[in-house]
């Protein structure tokens, strides 16, 4: 779009510094929270236990993270055979993390489970304002331990625990994802399509901070006899400090 100056100019061409650009382009974040590491003691349906590691997924990860997700969901040889609906949520996950990475989103987070240094799930969201918390996407690796499970509920967790915002919103796409979650946390939805989620429009089916305080806060107990331990040992911090991809 073209229109002619209402002024004389002394210069009809601009040169602008890129640097001056990036600073209206960049989307700031505004609310800050630093996230503690959990970990918690998983068993797998034959009996093995596992101490997984809940932290921040570090900046100088996320290539290796991106690599993963890359080979395991995006690069399928047949489309039709895809299942579950990992070829919609590798390209978004693989979105959102480049996003994160080239710094094109707004107050995001990013956590990850660790077990000795395997990456096993992964799990992120970011903060619409102060009141209201966005959950995007959860992936568990290896299957059997309820990782995702955990991981979804450290988002909650980190939602009214941390944060102390009014409402955790959240979208599905598979059916498993639903029934794990929007079901068995008998998640409300706000009607639709009055109130749309940012994941393409679906229903937005809402966690507030009365009902997590009063129901939702037990269910990993009730549901899984798993609990979040505060006081993680160094060892397994130092264990996973960093992780391998060799799950892929």
């Amino acid at each position: 779009m073209k229109l002619q100056p209402s002024a004389s100019v002394s210069k009809k061409y601009l040169n602008i510094d890129v640097s001056e650009i990036e600073s209206l382009i960049r989307p700031f974040s505004f609310i800050k929270q630093e996230f503690e590491p959990l970990y918690v003691e998983l068993n797998s349906k034959n009996g093995n236990l596992k101490k997984m590691l809940i932290r921040d997924l570090k900046l100088d990860e996320c290539s290796k993270l991106l690599k993963l997700i890359r080979n395991r969901y995006l690069n399928a040889n047949d489309f039709d055979e895809v299942k579950d609906f990992y070829d919609i949520v590798g390209a978004r996950v693989y979105a959102e993390l480049l996003s994160w990475y080239r710094k094109r989103v707004k107050d995001p987070y990013n956590f990850v489970g660790i077990c000795n240094g395997d990456l096993i799930a992964y799990a992120n969201g970011r903060l619409l304002n102060e009141n209201i918390n966005i959950s995007l996407h959860t992936i568990a690796f290896e299957q059997g331990y309820r990782a995702g499970a955990v991981l979804y509920y450290v988002k909650c967790y980190y939602c009214f625990e941390c944060l102390h915002q009014k409402e955790f919103w959240s979208t599905f796409e598979s059916y498993y994802g639903w029934q794990n979650w929007g079901l068995r946390m008998a998640l409300p939805s706000y009607p639709w399509p009055d109130y749309q989620h940012e994941l393409g429009g679906s229903r937005i089916f809402c966690l507030t901070s009365e009902y997590w305080h009063q129901y939702v806060k037990s269910y990993l107990s009730e549901m899984y006899g798993i609990t979040l331990i505060k006081k993680v040992p160094s060892e397994i911090l130092e264990k996973n400090s960093s992780f391998n991809i060799s799950i892929i």
